[in-house]
């Protein structure tokens, strides 16, 4: 399982939805026609998944452009 963020980059970040803390959590992430888990920031909450930028941005591009070579 990947892991994209660790404890200690989230550790004082609050779920805007509800104000309550993030936890890392396994997330199925599923993109085009694949799916693979991650640990990522969940709220503790609500359950609303945070994606960080480098996540979104740059990783996402890399396993896009991946797919798109098979």
């Amino acid at each position: 399982m990947a892991q994209y963020v660790k404890n200690e980059e989230f550790a004082e970040w609050r779920c805007d939805k509800c104000n309550c803390e993030l936890e890392l959590k396994k997330v199925v992430v599923s993109y085009l026609e694949g799916s693979f888990p991650v640990d990522l920031p969940v709220c503790k909450k609500c359950g609303q998944v945070f994606i960080p930028e480098s996540l979104a941005i740059h990783k996402m591009l890399e396993i896009e452009q991946q797919m798109e070579d098979k």
